[in-house]
């Protein structure tokens, strides 16, 4: 493993830092959020066309700009580090990947190009609270059980009379779901003898189809349910390759992996803008006469999150380039990022408790994420259950 960066990676971190840093402040980000669309739709667009953000691991030939999810994994460092709220992660960590994999020759033509340039978002519709179990972070994901088990709940798909599908049902905590201009929904087929899950296509402006997002403890992860009543969709890929629906869940897992590489980077973005503000604050803050980082206290307590950091950042930039490795990463990215907002928040005292100070957004950001991706415990359980950590000698044999 060659862990240098090149110039060219380099050349694109600082040009995002410093476009961010212009246009992505703690006050810029409050006020994009509450925004119908959940953030800066103009910096959306700048950040597409300037530096092709959201197409970085599209291939050329459909207008990205070429380069590995690990390129788009070092981005996402520069977005957590500001808190970016953006549809990046749902567009280009989540779907563009399931599109890329699953869909057709006419699908992957006709909708990776607008994905790439910004013009599209698009976003992963999963029933119930089961996005990382669906993309076999914590769990497998072959029972199908997340996504309704061919049971009552859940998203039910049906052939149309006319051709084409039919969804019915609701999915809830839908990335960006609110906004998107294109939804991925997975749904189940065939009842509950031939039941298999499928991924489906769900225009915006598609009768039937209900958003509204909701309250969320992070604005600046938005969050919407989703609602289909007798909505018309179309499959992504072609019934032959779908007939026993593994593609789509090997898909959603390579997926999974890839994403989990992204997010941790952008943990540790943000945990180190965390740290970086709670060290300067103990630099100007005085007690008795002499700066609060001056005490042998606070420095062991800094430094305690320093390691944290650093050894999150190792593990985040390995898993970019081996996303094998993605569900460790992000186990540990998160909980370093826990760590440090909660110690920020502390560390900066009476001012730190307010509800409205700055230290909170990453703290929303730690406890969202983890809600969403986590927790942590079973990040680790799942990858030590893959990796036969806890398999007798027996059962190895027997493997």
């Amino acid at each position: 493993m060659d862990a240098a960066f090149t110039a060219e990676q380099d050349e694109m971190r600082r040009t995002l830092r410093e476009i961010l840093g212009k246009r992505c402040g703690p006050d810029e980000v409050k006020a994009a959020v509450r925004t119908a669309a959940g953030h800066d739709r103009e910096l959306w667009q700048r950040l597409a066309h300037q530096l092709g953000l959201p197409g970085i691991a599209v291939a050329e030939e459909y207008g990205g700009v070429g380069c590995t999810p690990a390129d788009l994994a070092l981005a996402c460092e520069e977005t957590g580090r500001a808190l970016l709220p953006s549809p990046l992660l749902a567009t280009a960590a989540l779907a563009v990947p399931l599109v890329t994999a699953l869909g057709t020759a006419a699908q992957r033509s006709g909708l990776l190009p607008a994905l790439a340039a910004g013009g599209l978002t698009a976003a992963l519709a999963v029933p119930g609270p089961a996005l990382s179990t669906a993309l076999a972070l914590t769990g497998d994901n072959t029972p199908g059980e997340w996504a309704g088990g061919g049971r009552a709940g859940g998203v039910q798909a049906r052939p149309g009379e006319g051709g084409g599908w039919r969804l019915y049902g609701e999915a809830a905590q839908v990335l960006d779901g609110h906004s998107a201009s294109l939804l991925l929904v997975a749904a189940h087929t065939g009842g509950f003898a031939r039941s298999r899950t499928l991924l489906f296509l769900v225009r915006e402006d598609a009768p039937g189809l209900a958003r509204s997002r909701q309250a969320t403890l992070d604005e600046t992860r938005p969050q919407a349910r989703v609602q289909l009543r007798d909505t018309p969709a179309e499959l992504l890929g072609s019934d032959a390759d779908n007939a026993t629906g593994e593609p789509v869940l090997d898909a959603l897992a390579a997926t999974g992996r890839t994403a989990a590489a992204v997010l941790a980077c952008e943990a540790v973005g943000a945990a180190g803008q965390a740290l970086a503000r709670t060290v300067e604050y103990v630099r100007q803050r005085e007690q008795f006469g002499r700066p609060i980082g001056s005490f042998q206290a606070v420095k062991h307590r800094l430094a305690d999150l320093y390691v944290h950091v650093q050894a999150a950042r190792s593990a985040a930039y390995y898993a970019a380039w081996d996303p094998r490795q993605g569900g460790l990463a992000l186990a540990q990215a998160l909980e370093a990022l826990r760590i440090t907002a909660g110690e920020a928040i502390q560390l900066h005292g009476g001012i730190g408790f307010t509800w409205e100070h700055d230290a909170h957004l990453y703290f929303k950001r730690a406890a969202a994420d983890e809600l969403l991706f986590g927790p942590v415990h079973r990040l680790r359980a799942h990858a030590a259950h893959r990796s036969g950590l806890f398999t007798t000698p027996h059962e190895k044999v027997a493997v």
